[in-house]
C-alpha cells in the first residue's frame, strides 16, 4: 500500500491520484469561460433593460450555481478516487513460504573479472534478482571467506537485506580463503531445526573450497533434510586476482595467481544435499531460474506474518456528495418554470 498522507484528519490511500483534482479545475475554467461567452452573446442579443421581456425567467444566479455544482461534483469524485481513510482494523497475517539462507562468497578471488564487471558484483546482482522473486519466503544473508559473518537474520524485509548486500566487500573479511563448510554450518544454525522440508541454503561462490570440508557440511545438511543449491561464479578459464599493491596477487614464487571456478566440487556439494547446481555461464539469470524451477517448488509452511492494518476506505462519503451535486445540477433549470413567473 502506498504510504499514507494525513489530510484534515483523514489518511489518503493513493496520494498519486491527487492529480485527478485537475478535473475540477478544468470544469471550473470551462464553466467560467461559458459564463463569459453567454454574457457576451446576451449583450449582443438584447440591451439589459429588455432582458426580462425578451428572456423572461432567465436567472444568472442559477447558471452560476450549475457551474459551481459541476465543479464540486468533479472535486468530490477526485477525493473519492484518492481513497480517504478514517480508521483501521488490525488483522493477523499468515504467509506461506520457505526459509532461505543465502551465503555469499566475499573472498578476494570474487574480485576476478572473468565475469563482468567482476564476480562479486555479478553475484550481488544475482542475489538481488533472487530476493525480488521471493513471495512469502523469509531470507537470511551470510557473507563468508575464511570466516563467516551473519549479515541479516531470517526476515520478510527484502529491502533491508538488499541494502546490507550492497555493502559487502572483501575488506570486511577477518580471514582469507574460502571455507564453504563453515558457511553451510552457519546457515544450518539459522534454521529452527523442526524440519528441513521448508528450508534451503543457496551458496554463491567461485568454488575454491580451500578448507575441503564443504562436501561434509552438505551431508550434514542432507541429514536434516535441508537442500543446498549452489551457483558457481566465474569461468573455467578463470582470471587473475586484483591486488591494490602489486597489480595482481602472486604466489610465494612470484607467479601471478589465476583463480578458476571448480564446477565439479560445487556440483558434488549440491548433489550431496539433494539440491542443484548452476553456473553463471548457463543463463543471464541463473539464480532466478534456479529459484523458479527448484527452490520455489519446495513445500512451504505457514509463517507468522504479524499484524496487518486494514484501512477503512471512506470513498463512499465524497462519492455520495458528488452524486448529489450532479443530481441537483441536472435538475436545476436556467429559467424558472412559467408558473413561477406568473404565467398560467
Amino acid at each position: 500500500m502506498i504510504s499514507l498522507v494525513n489530510v484534515l484528519g483523514f489518511d489518503i490511500l493513493a496520494p498519486e491520484r491527487i492529480v485527478w483534482a485537475l478535473a475540477a479545475l478544468v470544469v471550473a475554467l470551462a464553466g467560467a469561460w461559458a459564463l463569459r461567452q453567454r454574457a457576451r452573446d446576451r449583450a449582443r442579443l438584447v440591451v439589459p433593460w429588455l432582458e426580462q421581456i425578451v428572456l423572461p425567467g432567465t436567472s444568472h444566479g442559477r447558471v452560476v450555481t450549475r457551474v459551481v455544482l459541476g465543479t464540486l461534483a468533479a472535486a468530490f469524485a477526485a477525493l473519492a478516487a484518492v481513497g480517504p481513510v478514517r480508521g483501521y482494523t488490525l488483522r493477523d497475517v499468515q504467509r506461506k513460504g520457505i526459509d532461505l539462507v543465502i551465503a555469499l562468497d566475499t573472498s578476494r578471488s570474487m574480485l576476478v573479472q572473468d565475469v563482468k564487471p567482476d564476480r562479486l558484483s555479478r553475484a550481488k546482482r544475482e542475489v538481488r534478482g533472487l530476493l525480488d522473486r521471493l513471495r512469502g519466503d523469509r531470507a537470511a544473508l551470510l557473507a563468508f571467506s575464511g570466516d563467516v559473518r551473519e549479515v541479516a537474520p531470517l526476515t520478510h524485509d527484502r529491502e533491508t537485506v538488499k541494502s546490507f548486500l550492497d555493502t559487502l566487500s572483501p575488506g570486511d573479511n577477518l580471514r582469507g580463503g574460502t571455507d564453504l563448510g563453515a558457511a553451510i554450518d552457519k546457515a544450518l544454525e539459522l534454521f529452527d531445526g523442526r524440519t528441513g522440508a521448508h528450508e534451503a541454503i543457496v551458496l554463491v561462490t567461485d568454488g575454491e573450497d580451500l578448507e575441503a570440508n564443504g562436501l561434509e557440511a552438505a551431508k550434514r545438511a542432507s541429514d536434516r533434510g535441508i537442500r543446498v543449491f549452489v551457483l558457481g561464479m566465474g569461468t573455467s578459464a578463470g582470471g587473475k586476482i586484483p591486488d591494490a599493491a602489486s597489480g595482481f596477487v602472486r604466489d610465494p614464487t612470484g607467479k601471478e595467481v589465476v583463480s578458476r571456478m571448480d564446477p565439479e566440487s560445487l556440483r558434488h556439494i549440491a548433489e550431496a544435499a539433494s539440491g542443484d547446481f548452476a553456473t553463471i555461464e548457463m543463463s543471464p539469470i541463473p539464480l532466478e531460474e534456479l529459484y523458479e524451477k527448484r527452490i520455489a517448488t519446495l513445500e512451504g509452511r505457514a509463517l507468522d506474518g504479524g499484524k496487518e492494518r486494514i484501512p477503512h476506505d471512506r470513498y463512499q462519503w465524497p462519492l455520495v456528495l458528488a452524486a448529489a451535486c450532479m443530481l441537483v445540477e441536472l435538475g436545476l433549470r436556467e429559467r424558472r418554470p412559467f408558473s413561477a413567473q406568473g404565467v398560467p
